[in-house]
């Protein structure tokens, strides 16, 4: 089962993602843990803070569990 983040936009960046999702603390942890070892996107290795999450993207990050993007309804 993937935990739900729920997002107010059309899509939200992976690093403006994982500091939603309280995984880390800090954009600069994010910005080195990505560069070090990255996480999974839709099944990809993904590196780049930047990349485009769009609802029902699925991110897993090693340690910490799998995350669903959903958009939340107004």
């Amino acid at each position: 089962m993937h935990e739900k983040i729920e997002i107010t936009t059309d899509y939200i960046t992976l690093g403006q993602f994982l500091k939603l999702a309280n995984i880390f603390e800090s954009g600069g942890f994010i910005k080195s843990f990505l560069q070090d070892q990255g996480v999974i996107v839709n099944g990809e290795l993904e590196k780049r803070r930047g990349r485009k999450l769009y609802p029902n993207d699925l991110v897993e990050v090693e340690q910490a569990g799998s995350f669903e993007v959903v958009k939340k309804e107004d």
